[in-house]
C-alpha cells in the first residue's frame, strides 16, 4: 500500500457480490482524484489469488492494492455484519437479503438503478458501448433519448448492474470459490497518517456499501477538496 496522506482501508464482501464490484468501479473512476490528494487505498475482499485476478481485470481496480482471504477474518473482528441467517444455508439468505429482509434499504437502490436518480451523476458517457452479452449491447446514446443527460438516467445503473451480474454468472466459480460467506458485509475506513480513525461505515444490507449510493464517495469530499 502506497504512502500517502490519508488511507482508505475498504473490506468488500465476496468478490463476486454486487457491492464489491459497483464498489471498486466507481473506485477506479475517482482513482487519480484520490491519488492527487494523497488518499491511498487498499480493498481487502473475500475470495482468492484467481477471483482478485479475474476482478481486477474486470473492473480495472490495480491488483496491488487489493488483498484477499479466503474467509472473513478481518470483518468479523471488526464485528461487520455477516448477513442473515436461516436454517436452509447461505444462499436462501442471499436471496431473502436481495429481497429486503434482513438487508434495509435495499429494495429502494434496486429500484433507483431503474428509475433513474437526478442527484446521482451520469453513469454511462453517449458515445459508450455497453455490452451485456447475451443480450442486445446498449449504446450510452440510447438513455440520453430515454431521459436526458447529465444525471443518471432512467435503466442506465440497472443496465450497469445486469453488466455485472452476467460478469459473475460467467464466471461463477471463479468469483466465488466458497459460498460459506455469500451475506457477508462489508465496510469503510479511513486513516489519517498518523493511523486516526476519520470516517467509518459499517454495510447494513445489500447494495448499502455507502451512506449515500447517489455518490458513493461524497464522504471524502472534504479531504479531495483540501487539495
Amino acid at each position: 500500500m502506497e504512502k500517502g496522506k490519508y488511507r482508505l482501508i475498504i473490506l468488500l464482501p465476496q468478490l463476486g457480490d454486487f457491492d464489491s464490484l459497483e464498489y471498486a468501479q466507481a473506485l477506479v473512476a475517482d482513482m487519480p482524484r484520490l491519488r492527487a490528494a494523497g488518499i491511498s487505498t487498499l480493498a481487502i475482499g473475500i475470495g482468492n489469488a484467481e477471483s482478485a485476478e479475474r476482478f481486477c481485470t474486470f473492473t480495472g481496480f490495480p491488483k496491488q492494492n487489493m488483498l484477499v482471504d479466503e474467509e472473513p477474518t478481518l470483518h468479523r473482528e471488526l464485528g461487520l455484519y455477516g448477513g442473515l441467517k436461516t436454517l436452509g444455508g447461505p444462499w436462501p439468505a442471499l436471496f431473502l437479503m436481495c429481497a429486503g429482509i434482513g438487508s434495509p434499504g435495499t429494495l429502494s437502490e434496486v429500484l433507483r438503478g431503474y428509475t433513474g436518480d437526478r442527484n446521482a451523476p451520469q453513469r454511462i458517457a453517449n458515445n459508450e458501448t455497453i455490452n451485456i452479452s447475451p443480450f442486445p449491447s446498449v449504446r450510452g446514446s440510447f438513455f440520453r433519448r430515454a431521459g436526458g443527460e447529465g444525471f443518471q438516467r432512467p435503466f442506465e445503473l440497472a443496465t450497469i448492474r445486469l453488466r455485472n451480474m452476467i460478469e459473475v454468472l460467467s464466471n461463477l466459480g471463479t468469483y466465488l470459490p466458497r459460498d460459506d460467506f455469500i451475506t457477508q458485509r462489508g465496510g469503510t475506513y479511513l486513516l489519517d497518517c498518523d493511523d486516526t480513525l476519520l470516517y467509518s461505515h459499517q454495510d447494513k444490507g445489500i447494495l448499502g456499501f455507502s451512506e449515500t449510493m447517489a455518490k458513493p464517495l461524497s464522504f471524502l469530499g472534504q479531504y479531495l477538496d483540501k487539495n
